[in-house]
């Protein structure tokens, strides 16, 4: 199957049907649906076939479709504006169209915000939140708050809350735990682990493989001028890890059922994330305006510790996570 084909299958099976595993699992021409290992918590999943008949159906459906297409859209050569500064899709991160468990899903969104974001120091809008990731890893331009696509963005992340079920316990809607080793994340070993897992589809330069109208990626850059920006989370070495434990490889690994160890997680964050990789620069300063505040795993100072930067970045985290608990501070990460 061609790239162009893979992600045309994966946005016809997400809105066919019950979304609940990533649109690569449709690669194989399949899309099973996990069996529940904890059955008074409820998997987060969304029917894309409820979605209304009618004009906020219609913004729904536009919205659903941005997150599976977002450069087509608006992308540098975009039909619809151009808005984005590479070609890369939502879906990319935020998989089966932030629908699927444990992949930065999106569907607490629309009751989450306006919140506190420590990174930007301020409480967002959820319409600001979309900008910022307009911003970040797409390297961009904000959408104006009344345009076509922010209207369909809101639109959609309404609709998939609407699948969230009120005062009864959910799984899917966070990141994946793990469990930090006491050795520090090693970018030597997850050269090794990349080149073994992660380059058949992402390319040996992480260059990623784009559809044949070039309009999108099958398989995202991680790094270089069409990757993801610093500030971004996946950026973040623990962030990335958690998201690889759930979701990488592909065709290997589940929620359910992880491929790789944690350790091996963090190795390949630690790799594709190591400053050695050439990576366009945010255009705007780094974040975290009051510092106490920062995520362990942001490896920009000044900090409220007496750790170092490559600490921040590669760990070991334990002794940070220590010393913070000891001065009684939150710690996140």
């Amino acid at each position: 199957m061609n790239a162009s084909r893979i992600v045309w299958s994966c946005f016809l099976a997400a809105t066919a049907v019950t979304v609940v595993y990533s649109c690569q699992t449709n690669v194989k021409g399949k899309n099973v649906e996990p069996e529940e290992t904890a059955p008074a918590a409820v998997l987060l999943k969304a029917d894309s076939a409820a979605i209304p008949d009618d004009k906020y159906g219609a913004a729904v459906k536009y919205g659903q479709e941005l997150m599976y297409r977002t450069a087509y859209y608006i992308g540098p050569d975009g039909v619809n504006g151009r808005y984005l500064g590479n070609r890369m899709n939502c879906t990319n991160c935020h998989q089966n169209g932030g629908t699927k468990p444990y992949s930065f899903n999106l569907m607490l969104s629309h009751e989450q915000y306006p919140q506190y974001r420590a990174r930007e120091g301020k409480v967002l809008t959820l319409a600001e939140r979309v900008n910022n990731c307009i911003n970040r890893p797409h390297n961009g331009k904000s959408l104006p708050l009344d345009s076509k696509e922010m209207v369909a963005f809101l639109a959609y992340f309404r609709w998939i809350n609407s699948f969230v079920p009120k005062g009864k316990p959910h799984k899917g809607g966070k990141n994946l735990d793990i469990v930090l080793p006491d050795v520090a994340a090693s970018p030597e070993r997850g050269e090794l682990l990349y080149a073994q897992h992660c380059s058949r589809c992402h390319g040996a330069d992480g260059e990623g493989i784009l559809i044949e109208d070039k309009k999108g990626y099958a398989y995202p850059p991680l790094w270089g001028p069409e990757g993801y920006q610093p500030g971004s989370s996946m950026h973040r070495i623990i962030k990335q890890a958690q998201w690889l434990k759930a979701n990488m490889p592909f065709d290997k690994a589940t929620w359910e059922k992880p491929f790789l160890s944690d350790l091996e997680a963090l190795d390949i964050a630690a790799f594709v994330n190591d400053d050695s990789r050439h990576r366009r620069q945010t255009p705007a300063t780094f974040d975290y305006p009051h510092i106490a505040e920062k995520a362990l795993d942001y490896d920009k100072g000044p900090f409220a510790d007496t750790f170092s930067a490559v600490a921040h970045k590669y760990g070991p985290y334990k002794p940070m996570i220590d010393y913070w608990k000891s001065k009684g501070q939150k710690v996140t990460y």
